[in-house]
């Protein structure tokens, strides 16, 4: 009788612990969710945008240096904003830029999402040469140019008939 109590006490003992290892490999603890990478939230794109704003007006300048906000190139300034941001380290350059994140198609684009454009309407190649912040609402945040550092409109223009490709990065 006693070997019989031992004999069942182990098996509910290795019942039990393949349990709470099953358990465990099924269901992870609160928390640990999404841990590989961090999901865009309106937050995130918000702090994105608001920050891209206090550089408005600032100068463009072709080949600006990571280090200054005194001026700027069009992917100095994405990734000053989304590292002053949300902490977010980006490439230097659009292109580089362009491979970063999960491709995004131009009609599902959300604040902060990164959109990116050929140089000019005419040409079929697809070669990217400017990135710009969508802001929402058919804006894009972005620098070129005379206008420095600006808001443009979007769809119905020749940014939408430069568009290339678009990313999210948060």
């Amino acid at each position: 009788m006693n070997n019989m109590r031992k004999l069942h006490k182990g098996i509910i003992g290795v019942v039990m612990g393949l349990t709470l290892g099953l358990t465990a490999i099924v269901a992870p603890l609160p928390g640990e969710q999404n841990v590989a990478h961090a999901a865009w939230t309106q937050a995130k794109a918000d702090k994105v945008i608001n920050t891209g704003k206090k550089y408005l007006g600032r100068p463009y300048k072709f080949g600006a240096k990571s280090s200054t906000t005194a001026v700027f190139d069009c992917s100095s300034f994405t990734q000053r904003v989304f590292k002053v941001a949300v902490g977010k380290s980006l490439p230097r350059t659009s292109r580089d830029q362009a491979k970063k994140g999960t491709s995004v198609s131009k009609s599902n684009l959300k604040k902060g999402d990164l959109v990116f454009f050929k140089a000019s309407t005419t040409t079929t190649n697809k070669r990217i040469t400017h990135v710009a912040i969508y802001a929402g609402n058919n804006k894009l945040l972005h620098t070129y140019g005379k206008p420095g550092v600006t808001f443009t409109n979007f769809k119905g223009t020749s940014w939408e008939k430069r568009f290339v490709s678009a990313r999210r990065v948060l």
